[in-house]
C-alpha cells in the first residue's frame, strides 16, 4: 500500500464494476446548488464538501488533497484579484493552468482568511455553466455559518 498510485483501473475497494477512479475532482451538491442558483444551497455545499481548485503548481500525486499552489487571477488593468472556484474540473477553462487541486472546506476558510483583504472576488464556475461570483466576506460567512 505504501508509495501506490491512484489508479483509474478499479482496484480494491473501489465502486462498481467499470473501475472508476477513488477520486473525483467535483461536488454534485455545488453543482446542483449553482444550477439553481440557490446561495443557502451554495454555502452550504462549501461548508461541507470539496471544491476544485486551478493550480500554478501541483501537489504531490499520491495526496490529492495536500500541497499544490493556488492559481488566482489578477486584472492587468486595476489589479483585483479573483479566487476562481470550480464545481467540476470539467468546469474550467482551457485557458488556465492544467492542474486542479481539491480542497476541503477547513482549506477554503483558511486561505480566504488569509487573502480576504488581497482577493477581491470569488467566481464559482466562472465560464459556467451556471456561474456565481461573490466577495471572500460572504462566502467567509457563509462557511462559519
Amino acid at each position: 500500500m505504501a508509495g501506490a498510485k491512484r489508479s483509474p483501473k478499479g482496484s480494491k475497494g473501489s465502486k462498481g464494476s467499470r473501475g472508476a477512479d477513488p477520486l473525483e475532482f467535483r461536488s454534485q451538491a455545488l453543482a446542483e446548488a449553482l444550477e439553481r442558483q440557490d446561495v443557502a444551497a451554495v454555502a452550504l455545499a462549501l461548508r461541507h464538501g470539496n471544491t476544485v481548485v486551478p493550480l500554478i503548481k501541483p501537489g504531490p500525486r499520491d495526496t490529492p488533497l495536500d500541497g499544490g499552489e493556488v492559481w488566482t487571477y489578477r486584472d492587468a488593468n486595476t489589479g483585483e484579484v479573483a479566487l476562481l472556484l470550480f464545481s467540476d474540473a470539467a468546469n474550467k477553462p482551457a485557458n488556465l493552468p492544467p492542474a486542479v487541486g481539491l480542497q476541503s472546506p477547513a482549506w477554503l476558510r483558511s486561505f480566504l482568511k488569509r487573502y480576504e483583504s488581497t482577493i477581491t472576488t470569488v467566481f464559482l464556475d466562472i465560464a459556467g455553466p451556471h456561474p456565481m461570483q461573490a466577495s471572500p466576506s460572504e462566502l467567509l460567512k457563509a462557511l462559519d455559518a
